[in-house]
C-alpha cells in the first residue's frame, strides 16, 4: 500500500485551478474594499438566515467564495487542492464542479435549516418576554444568546432587577432583546468549508485505504480513518457545543451529507462516481 503524496500546486486540475483564482481574487476585494452604506460585500453575497433582511437567493452559491481570515481560506484551499484534483481527474471537470456546488449548497441549507430553528426558539423567548417581562427571563436570554455580553449589559440587568416595575427600564429591556435577536438574525456565515468538507468525504470513500499523511501530528493514516474522524469531529461539536465557538459545524456536516447521497445517487444511476469500498 502506498502512501499519497501529492505536490501542493503542480499539475492543478482546470476546475480546481480556476475555484483556486476565484477564491483568492474574491478574498483579496473583499480583504481590500471599503464596505459603504451604498454596497456592503459582506451584506450582499455572505450567507444570511432566512429570516433576515439582508437574505438573497443568490447568497447560496456566492457564500462559497468568501472567508473570514487568512488560516480560513488557507486551510480551505490546501484541502480542496489536496483532494479535489484526484477528484476531478477521476470524474472529469463537469461532474466535479457539479459535486462541488451541490455540497457547498446543500450545506447552505443545512445550515439555514438549523438556524430557522435556534432563531425561533429565541424568538419565542422574546416574545414570552415581551408579553410578560421578568428580570429572570432576560438573564437568561442574556446569558444563553450572547457568549460575551458587554459591561453596560451586565450593568443594565442588575439595574433592570431592581427597577423592574420602571416602564421605561421595561422598555429599554425589550429593546435589548430585540438587538440580541438581530444580531442572531443578520450573523451571516462565508466559507468554502461545506463543499470542501464534501470532497473530503469522497475522496474517503473512493479512496478508502489509500494512507494519508497528517501534518500534526505527522502519523500514517488511512483516508476512510481520516474522513471518519472529521465527521465525528463535527458531530460532537454540534451535540456539544461550546461557547464563542463561530464555526459553522451543521455546514460541515450537510456537505458530507449531500456529498454522500450524490455519490449514492450517482452509483444508482450508473454513474462513474464508484468507491472501492471498506
Amino acid at each position: 500500500m502506498q502512501g499519497y503524496r501529492a505536490p501542493l500546486f503542480g499539475n492543478l486540475t482546470p476546475v480546481i485551478k480556476n475555484l483556486l483564482i476565484i477564491n483568492i481574487v474574491v478574498f483579496l476585494i473583499d480583504s481590500l474594499w471599503t464596505n459603504s452604506a451604498l454596497f456592503n460585500i459582506t451584506d450582499c453575497f455572505a450567507l444570511h438566515n432566512f429570516q433576515s433582511e439582508k437574505f438573497k437567493p443568490i447568497q447560496l452559491v456566492t457564500y462559497m467564495f468568501m472567508h473570514g481570515g487568512i488560516s480560513h481560506i488557507f486551510f480551505n484551499m490546501f484541502a480542496l487542492v489536496m483532494f479535489g484534483r484526484i477528484l476531478e481527474q477521476v470524474w472529469g471537470g463537469k461532474r466535479f464542479l457539479v459535486y462541488y456546488f451541490v455540497t457547498g449548497i446543500g450545506a447552505a441549507l443545512c445550515q439555514l435549516a438549523v438556524a430557522y430553528i435556534s432563531l425561533s426558539g429565541l424568538q419565542a423567548e422574546i416574545t414570552a418576554f415581551t408579553n410578560t417581562p421578568d428580570p429572570d427571563l432576560l438573564m437568561r436570554i442574556v446569558r444563553s444568546h450572547l457568549d460575551h455580553p458587554a459591561d453596560w449589559v451586565n450593568d443594565f440587568l442588575i439595574d433592570y432587577s431592581s427597577n423592574s416595575d420602571n416602564q421605561a427600564y421595561t422598555q429599554q429591556a425589550i429593546q435589548l432583546v430585540n438587538q440580541i435577536f438581530k444580531l442572531h438574525v443578520d450573523t451571516p456565515t462565508v466559507g468554502a468549508s461545506g463543499a470542501v468538507f464534501g470532497v473530503l468525504l469522497a475522496f474517503g470513500v473512493m479512496f478508502p485505504n489509500v494512507q494519508l499523511m497528517l501534518l500534526f501530528p505527522p502519523i500514517p493514516i488511512r483516508a476512510k480513518w481520516f474522513v471518519l474522524g472529521y465527521g465525528l469531529i463535527e458531530l460532537m461539536a454540534v451535540i456539544v457545543p461550546q461557547a464563542g465557538d463561530n464555526v459553522a459545524h451543521f455546514a460541515h456536516l450537510g456537505g458530507m451529507i449531500f456529498g454522500f447521497l450524490l455519490i449514492r445517487y450517482w452509483n444508482k444511476k450508473g454513474g462513474n462516481a464508484e468507491w472501492n469500498g471498506y
